[in-house]
Parts: structure tokens; C-alpha cells; sequence
């Protein structure tokens, strides 16, 4: 199940990450899977709902179309839903991507950490065999020109690996993945915060060598640079 925000649930005309991700799965992975969660749409602009079908790729399969993710949504959202979400829709893997939202607008580090707490503690009530990937906030345009808000988001990246190491158990794991090499905010962001289509690549490689190299899941990602990367779509 692919938890997130606006990153991850993409805009109108966007493959988004999570399609990258379908792809890479579907070339690499030895063994059936499934992509659950209760949703399946984009964020509509025009319309500032999740109500847009229009994805990059119109074949990309209704079924793989689905996940938990919102735009304006974080940490602080999710942990009410995680584990509703997991127990409907049977969810066993979560690749979870959270939190600029939850800083630039709801909670400061130390509250979103423990959100992040909230949220684990949650999804194990529901399966308590759930494992997790977890992405730190990648600073955004906002990051780079407000120090404090720069400084908030290295704090809780320093706290949600702390969380990470604190929580992980064999029975449960969970794994921090890296910020994805290479990602510059010039070419791997359209508007300085969310994934162009080399930054969507970028991010479903973050996740999928993060699960490769710890539970063998798919192969590396090996990403086809697509043409105009730097574009907005």
C-alpha cells in the first residue's frame, strides 16, 4: 500500500511514483503481489478534489491505480486511517512517503514524530506482522529559502530515524530509506516540490533498492531516463 501526499498521490496528467513502481514490480518481481488501499484517483487542480482518472499512462490498471494518499495530507492524517485501511484491504507492505505537509503547515518536528509513532503503533494493531518503508522529507524550494523550516525538516528526518530504530522489530521491520540519489530540486521537481517525471523515477527507486536490498523484494531499479526529465510531466 502506497501512503502518502501529494508526492505520492500526483495531479492530473502525472504518472506519479507509484506507476513507476507497478512497472518495476512487474519487471522484476519472481512472485504474484497486489497493490491495495482505498483510493485510486489523482488530485484535480481545477477542481481541488481527488477526483481526477487523468493519469500519464491512460493503461495504467485500475487495480494498480490504488493507494492511501492526499493532497494536504500527512503524518497527522493518516495515523487515524492506517489501520482501518490495513485490516480492509489486507495490506502486509507499506511504502510511506510523509511529512513536508505536516511541517509546513500542522505540527513541528518533535509532534510529527510522534505521529509517525502513532501510525506505527496503529497499523500493527490492525497486522501486527506489517513491515514498512519509510522515506525522510526530501526539503523542498520552501526548505532552501526559510532556514527554520530547513531546520525542521533535518530535525525530523534525525527523529524519524530515531523512530525507525526505536520501533523496528524482527516480527515487524521497518526500514528508512535514503533520499534518493541525485535528486536536485531544479530537475527532479516541476514547481520545487513535487516529482517531475525523472523525480517520480527518483523516488520508486528510493523505495524499491530500499526493499530489494533488505527483504530481496524485485531487483535494483533501473530507471529509463525519460525524455525532457526536467519537464513537469
Amino acid at each position: 500500500m502506497f501512503v502518502g501526499d501529494s508526492m505520492t498521490i500526483g495531479s492530473t496528467g502525472d504518472f506519479t511514483w507509484r506507476h513507476r513502481m507497478w512497472q518495476h514490480l512487474n519487471a522484476t518481481h519472481d512472485g504474484p503481489y497486489r497493490i491495495v488501499g482505498p483510493r485510486h484517483t489523482l488530485h484535480d487542480p481545477a477542481a481541488d478534489a481527488a477526483t481526477s482518472h487523468a493519469y500519464g499512462d491512460p493503461a495504467f490498471p485500475r487495480e494498480a491505480r490504488r493507494h492511501l494518499a492526499g493532497w494536504g495530507e500527512g503524518w497527522l492524517h493518516m495515523a487515524p486511517l492506517i489501520g482501518e485501511a490495513i485490516d480492509r484491504h489486507e495490506a502486509d507492505t507499506l511504502l510511506v512517503s510523509l511529512g513536508l505537509i505536516d511541517l509546513g503547515f500542522y505540527t513541528n518536528a518533535e509532534q510529527t514524530a510522534e505521529n509517525v509513532r502513532e501510525f506505527v503503533a496503529r497499523a500493527r494493531a490492525a497486522a501486527p506482522h506489517v513491515r514498512a518503508v519509510l522515506m525522510p522529507v526530501i526539503p523542498n524550494v520552501r526548505a532552501a529559502a526559510d532556514a527554520a523550516f530547513g531546520a525542521q525538516c533535518v530535525r525530523f528526518n534525525e527523529l524519524l530515524a530515531k523512530a525507525v530504530g526505536d520501533l523496528s522489530t524482527p516480527a515487524s521491520p521497518l526500514l528508512l530509506a535514503s533520499e534518493p540519489a541525485g535528486w536536485d530540486i531544479a530537475r527532479a521537481t516541476y514547481d520545487g516540490t513535487h516529482p517531475s517525471a525523472w523525480g517520480e523515477h527518483l523516488l520508486a527507486g528510493a523505495f524499491a533498492d530500499a526493499m530489494h536490498q533488505a527483504w530481496g523484494v524485485g531487483g535494483p531499479y533501473r530507471p529509463k531516463e525519460p525524455h525532457g526529465a526536467g519537464a513537469a510531466r
